[in-house]
């Protein structure tokens, strides 16, 4: 039984160019996922991401119309390994689930899509849900993004800015061969907000176009010898690729003044958090407006090296803001 209905709201999922949506984070997401050509999608229930199966679940009249393919997986282990379509199919597909426990369950099926690559855009959506208000343990996704080189998007926590970090997920998952995480915290899943829209797109090839034309690159296999060159591929293709696509395409952001004596580098998820604590001390304003130079990282996996050296540049001390420990950033970017 779905945890809420949204069957009033998956209306808004009809709206198309030139229009206005409001609404939740949630829902935002699967609007997303449908102007983006998504052709499959699937996941397993947990906070703080359920609802998103609950939206998936209450549009299936709209992923119909699509040729969207929607299903509710058995586990975790089960919904990565649904996305090994996009291994030998130029299908863009996707899977949701809760942070650490669910990439626990699914680690092994990350580890060998990851090897393998993929062709299609492959987006992992993991609900993150680290903290005091956790349900959990205190875990975070960050680790395993790095474990397996998929790469890691951490968004601001606005509407415009999770929809366009989804379209971003899937070209870059294209571009570099590779699975892209989405990590999205609560307040990202149930902020209201606004976005203009654009029409939804019907997948280029659905699953039943693939069904129906069977294909298979056994070369995406992760068997040996297979499984070293795909190693090899990573490091001297895909992760170039990435770095590149999220330098050019300028995925991580710039506020506040271009020089200064001290700056932050932060999470894109941290944004808000470290916004409204420069206002309490008189550094911002209710708009975002900041005296201090901040480096949000929209991708926090890679990094790119080039934009955190220019940032430090010119300053004294740069702090830097992540969530928990151990302290991943620090470390990459003290090295």
């Amino acid at each position: 039984m779905a945890e809420r209905s949204f069957v009033k709201e998956v209306q808004k999922l009809r709206l198309g160019t030139g229009e206005t949506f409001h609404g939740e984070g949630i829902l935002a997401i699967t609007k997303a996922l449908l102007q983006c050509g998504v052709g499959y999608v699937g996941g397993y229930q947990g906070a703080p991401i359920s609802h998103l199966m609950d939206v998936l679940a209450d549009a299936q009249d709209i992923l119909g119309e699509l040729g969207v393919h929607f299903e509710a997986s058995a586990s975790e282990a089960t919904a990565t390994a649904m996305l090994a379509a996009s291994v030998h199919y130029p299908i863009r597909g996707a899977c949701t689930f809760k942070s650490a426990v669910g990439l626990n369950v699914a680690s092994d099926a990350l580890a060998n899509l990851a090897s393998g690559g993929v062709t299609g855009g492959a987006l992992i959506i993991v609900g993150e849900d680290y903290g005091e208000g956790s349900s959990i343990m205190q875990e975070r996704s960050h680790p395993f993004a790095m474990k397996s080189q998929v790469w890691l998007l951490d968004p601001r926590p606005n509407l415009p800015s999770i929809v366009k970090a989804v379209e971003d997920g899937f070209e870059l998952s294209e571009v570099s061969n590779t699975p892209v995480m989405l990590m999205v915290r609560i307040r990202s899943c149930h902020v209201t907000g606004s976005f203009e829209t654009k029409d939804n797109k019907r997948p280029e090839m659905t699953v039943a176009d693939a069904l129906e034309n069977p294909r298979r690159d056994t070369n995406r296999i992760v068997l040996p010898p297979a499984s070293f060159l795909h190693e090899k591929e990573k490091v001297e293709k895909r992760m170039p690729a990435a770095v590149d696509f999220i330098r050019s395409r300028r995925i991580n952001e710039f506020f506040g003044p271009e020089r200064g004596k001290a700056g932050i580098i932060l999470q894109g998820g941290m944004y808000n958090s470290v916004i409204r604590a420069l206002q309490r001390i008189g550094l911002a304003d209710v708009y975002g407006e900041t005296d201090v130079p901040l480096y949000v990282l929209n991708a926090v996996y890679p990094l790119i090296d080039d934009e955190v050296i220019d940032f430090c540049a010119d300053k004294d001390s740069v702090l830097i803001v992540e969530e928990g420990q151990p302290n991943y950033l620090e470390q990459a970017i003290a090295r």
